[in-house]
Parts: structure tokens; C-alpha cells; sequence
């Protein structure tokens, strides 16, 4: 990396000016001799200065000084060297120049810069089961992009089609669910279960296994319960996190915690032109308008020697940040009543784009500012790039908050006012779009609180409920799972579905809560409510079982030529409420 950089930034807040012959000697002090040669600079004009013993011994100027334009304020080449090292290590004196000379030549675009790419790919695991291979077929029915993740290669493909987007992995091996392999995946439908078989076998298609539980003595066939729905659930979580993103959004810079690690802000100014504007990050002890910490970025701008901005950067991310499963950048400031802008880079590299937007603050008000990622201009010294490629939200290397006379283009700040400005602000995290939908759709299982509730009759008690423990504790380590997806703080569904059936889907429902319901229910029926939660805001954040209305005892079947119409889960979804689980019952306290 080069120091050529910082002039980059300088150039987010410069207007472009005509240079004519660019020969410009900066030396480490100055003469006080008034027959200075000068070179011009379109309107300014840059004293060449040059030394004799004499009056390098006489000089009363700091060496640290450099005068930048003739009648003009002296220039901090300490601070300049500084910025520098700070941000970039050694500089390249060439460099320096080339930019300099860069950022005032070149005219505005009049074309659209690319748009930022999005991806709403749809992981689908457990995608060889009976719900987990419906579902996809719903997906693809529907158009939207489909992922799977299978322990089986041969199998998924001959079962989900030859050109099927495939993970091969497995949930109760951790090593084979690196979080990389996800990157993209914006939503999962959670399929995934402990095997359950007929102890005396089942036919190469598992017709005993499809007529249900309820008509075979089970045993667990594979990994154990506990490694499945439990282990697996934690592996399978840490995996995709970061993907799927969280409720409550990802928090980038706060002094209540910070979750990328270390961040080190440093002042990048215009002095990095030759200007002399001044700023840094401070933190308040008692600044936040609770009354706890907060960040300060504050300074004094001057656009003396052709300046006009001051901005706090972070050093770059040891690691980036992957922000793909959010929409944008939140900051919760107290405006002064100017406008400030955010630099977002997707670079190790220092001289390059930085995706920028521009707001506004009102005075003497704490305020919460979204800058969606939609709206992020590519920005290089001061000029939109029409050619630069699209925001990448999974490579975020650098934050920048910055105060410029500049906006893009030539055009100014309407706001700007030299002197000093302060600017608090007491959080930066990433969030989610409003109104949220599920990220994690999870197909438990009805009866998952029953096992340890007191006082149930368990005869009356599907045979799971019954046969809880000689199962391996399958509904314990089921509930297990579902608590941890609880605790995630993934926007989630969880859906339980009663017994499950190889009917069509069609039959009248009923949706529940609490755990007390038995009956059964289409896989066809509970793949079509898993994907109509993905995009309903009102199943946020529930936990429902589901039925049929149709009896154990009758087979539900439907006319071709009449079928049923299609159900408006939305209906249902709506009933529903958050926080019931049927826990209640074993806590012994109200829903």
C-alpha cells in the first residue's frame, strides 16, 4: 500500500481544477525571502521554495511547517507524515504527487453507477426427507433460487435432479459446515431430523416409515437424537449466522460491546492536500443520551489552502466484515444540523472506491440514520464511478465518517460552515429491513414439552410422547434445538406439525399453540406453510403446532377434477402470538 491513498480521500472532497505544468518541490522548511519563484496552480498560485545556507540558518518557521500557498496558512507536514503512517505505513513520495495531480483533473459522469447485487438464495437441509424434498420443489416452482444441503451426493441428485445446487455436508460433523460455503444464503428451511425406522426393517422405499409412527415399533436408525436435533442444531446455526444475519442487527462499533473485534479510529483531514481542518475520535465517559459512553468525531474545518474536510476512518478490519444478510448501515447520532457523509470500502487497498452516502442531522437531537446499502454511491477522488463494480456487503474492510464542504461531482454541502463541529454518536451496527421475515424456518414436532409435563395422561399420548426416552430423549433433544434457535436471535418460525401423512395437502387446519394438540397432517400440507412463513412478517418470531381437522381413522383424499383451493396462511399467522411454547406448563407459570 502507498500513502497515495489518503489523497484519495482528500479527493472525496475536492472540486477538480485545471493544473498547468505540475512541478511542485515541498522542502521541510522555508526561506522568508519575498522573491520566491511561484508556479500556478489554475487560480492559486504554489511558491517554489528555495534554500541557501544563509537562510536555512535565519528561518524562523517550524520545520515541521511548509508554507502551501503564498499568502496562505502553513501547512503540518508532522501531521501530514502522521496520517500517513498511521493509516498506510511508509509513503511513497511519487505516489503522493501522482495523486495530488489525480484528484484535480477529470470531469463528473452523467451515467448510473451499477447497482448493488443482491441474493435471496433459500437453503434448503434434510432436502432428501419427506417435507425437505417438497419444499424445494415448491421453491422452484415458485422461481426463487434453491440451495440443498445433503450428506448423500448420488442420492440428492437422483432425487432432486442431476443440476440441483448442492452442499454436501452433514449437521453432526462440524468440520464439514464451514460458514464460507454459505455465503449468499439468505434464508433456510430446516427439514433436518433423527431417522426413525421399523425395528423389523422397512421396504427400499420406507413404505412402513410413511404410513407413521403410530403403526410400527420405531428405533433410531443413525446418529443419536442428542447429535442430531441438538449438536447438530449448534453446528448447523454457527454455520449460516452470518449468512442469514440477525434481528436485531449487527453491531459494528458501541461501547456496550463490539463484535467485530478491535476498532481503531484514526483523523484523516485535508491536510493530506495541504489543507490545515483538523479532527479526531474522542469517547465520552457520560455522552450517550442515557447517560453512558459514546463516541465523538468532532474537529475544525477550514478550507484555507484549497481544503474543506475533516474525517475519522478505522484502521483496516483484520478480518471483513460479511454484512450480506442486511440492508444497510444504521448509525445512531446527535446532529448538529449538518450534513455528514459515510464511506463504506470493500478494499485492503487504500487508494480506491469508497460507497458513499451523504446525511443530514438536526440540531441538538439524538436521531437513528439508515443509509440503505442500495443507496451507496462509488465514490473516488470526488467523481462518481460509473464502471466501479457493485457494493459487495460480504467484503467490507473500512468505516469512514467525514465533514466536507465537497458532496460528488462538484457539487457542495449546503450545510457547510467553516469552524468547529462535533458529532456523537453512540452506535454503527448493520440492520434488517422492516418489516422482518423469518430467516429460519424449522419443522419440529408436536408433543416436544409433553415428556416431563406434569400430570399428562401419557396413554392418551402419541407413541413418541411415550416412547420419549426409550428413543434416545428425541422430543427433549428436539426442544433442546428448538431453544437454541430461540436464543440465536435469528428472525425464526417454528412450525410442529402433528403426525405426518403421505395424503395431498388441501384438508382444513388448525394451528395451535401450547402443545397440547395430536392429529395429523399432510408433509405436503407443512412444506407449503414452511415456505409461506419465509415471506410473512407475521410469523416472526412464533412457535405453532398444526393439524388436519381430518380424523386418524379417515384418509383424506381429493377429486382432480375439484380440488381445494389454495389456503392464505396468512390467515393463521396472524392468530398466532410470540412467546408460547408449552414450556409454560413445565415452568408452572403464565404464557
Amino acid at each position: 500500500m502507498s500513502c497515495s491513498s489518503c489523497c484519495a480521500a482528500a479527493a472525496a472532497s475536492s472540486p477538480p481544477v485545471v493544473l498547468a505544468r505540475p512541478r511542485v518541490r515541498f522542502t521541510a522548511s522555508c526561506s522568508t525571502r519575498t522573491d520566491q519563484k511561484v508556479l500556478f496552480l489554475g487560480s492559486k498560485r504554489f511558491p517554489q521554495i528555495t534554500h541557501s545556507p544563509s537562510s536555512r540558518a535565519s528561518s524562523r518557521l517550524s520545520r515541521r511547517e511548509v508554507i502551501a500557498f503564498a499568502g496562505q496558512q502553513s501547512w503540518d507536514i508532522g501531521r501530514f507524515v502522521r496520517t500517513l503512517y498511521f493509516f498506510n505505513g511508509p509513503p511513497n513520495p511519487l505516489k503522493i504527487v501522482e495523486s495530488i495531480i489525480s484528484s484535480f483533473t477529470g470531469s463528473a459522469s452523467s451515467e448510473a453507477p451499477k447497482k448493488m447485487e443482491t441474493s435471496d438464495v433459500v437453503l434448503v437441509t434434510g432436502a432428501t426427507g419427506g417435507v425437505g424434498r417438497r419444499v424445494v420443489d415448491i421453491l422452484r416452482k415458485k422461481g426463487l433460487p434453491v440451495r440443498v444441503l445433503a450428506r448423500n451426493e448420488d442420492k440428492a441428485r437422483s432425487m432432486l435432479g442431476p443440476d440441483v445446487d448442492l452442499i454436501i455436508g452433514d449437521v453432526t460433523k462440524e468440520d464439514t459446515l464451514d460458514p464460507k460455503i454459505f455465503k449468499g444464503i439468505k434464508k433456510v428451511v430446516n427439514a433436518v431430523s433423527v431417522i426413525l425406522g421399523p425395528k423389523e426393517g422397512d421396504t427400499p422405499d420406507r413404505q412402513k416409515y410413511k404410513q407413521g409412527i403410530k403403526f410400527f415399533e420405531p428405533e433410531i436408525k443413525g446418529p443419536s437424537p442428542e447429535m442430531v436435533e441438538y449438536i447438530g442444531m449448534q453446528n448447523l446455526i454457527n454455520a449460516i449466522k452470518n449468512s442469514v444475519g440477525l434481528s436485531e442487527g449487527k453491531l459494528l462499533f458501541g461501547l456496550k460491546g463490539n463484535l467485530s473485534g478491535k476498532i481503531v479510529w484514526g483523523a484523516l483531514d485535508d491536510v493530506v492536500m495541504g489543507g490545515v481542518s483538523e479532527s479526531a475520535f474522542q469517547i465520552l465517559p457520560t455522552g450517550s443520551e442515557t447517560g453512558g459512553p459514546t463516541g465523538l468525531f468532532k474537529g475544525t474545518v477550514s478550507t484555507s489552502n484549497n481544503g474543506g474536510f475533516t474525517s475519522i476512518r478505522t484502521k483496516n478490519f483484520t478480518v471483513p466484515e460479511d454484512l450480506s444478510a442486511y440492508d444497510g448501515i444504521e448509525l445512531r447520532v446527535k446532529g448538529d444540523g449538518r450534513r455528514y457523509k459515510l464511506i463504506i470500502r470493500t478494499s485492503y487497498e487504500w487508494d480506491t472506491v469508497g460507497y458513499t452516502a451523504s446525511f443530514d442531522t438536526t440540531k441538538g437531537e439524538w436521531q437513528s440514520v439508515k443509509l440503505p446499502f442500495s443507496s451507496l454511491r462509488p465514490v473516488f477522488r470526488a467523481r462518481t464511478m460509473t464502471d466501479a463494480p457493485p457494493f459487495d456487503a460480504s467484503n467490507i474492510t473500512s468505516l469512514q465518517l467525514m465533514f466536507s464542504k465537497f458532496e460528488y461531482d462538484g457539487k457542495l454541502n449546503p450545510t457547510f460552515t467553516e469552524g468547529p463541529f462535533e458529532l456523537p454518536f453512540s452506535s454503527i451496527r448493520a440492520y434488517i429491513n422492516e418489516p422482518v421475515t423469518p430467516r429460519f424456518v424449522h419443522v419440529s414436532s408436536a408433543g416436544v414439552t409433553r415428556p416431563e409435563r406434569p400430570g399428562l395422561d401419557l396413554s392418551k399420548q402419541p407413541p413418541a410422547v411415550r416412547l420419549n426416552k426409550e428413543l434416545g430423549s428425541i422430543l427433549t433433544y428436539k426442544l433442546k434445538g428448538e431453544d437454541l434457535i430461540r436464543e440465536s436471535g435469528i428472525p425464526y418460525t417454528i412450525v410442529r406439525p402433528c403426525a405426518l401423512t403421505e395424503e395431498p395437502a388441501g384438508a382444513d387446519l388448525i394451528f395451535d399453540q401450547g402443545d397440547s394438540i395430536t392429529g395429523k397432517i399432510s408433509r405436503e400440507e407443512v412444506a407449503l406453510i414452511c415456505v409461506a412463513a419465509l415471506a410473512s412478517p407475521n410469523a416472526v418470531g412464533k412457535t405453532f403446532e398444526v393439524k388436519s381437522t381430518v380424523p386418524f381413522s379417515e384418509p383424506y383424499v381429493i377429486d382432480p377434477s375439484n380440488p381445494p383451493p389454495e389456503k392464505d396462511y396468512e390467515v393463521y399467522f396472524k392468530e398466532l402470538k410470540e412467546g408460547i411454547t408449552g414450556k409454560e406448563a413445565l415452568e408452572a407459570t403464565p404464557a
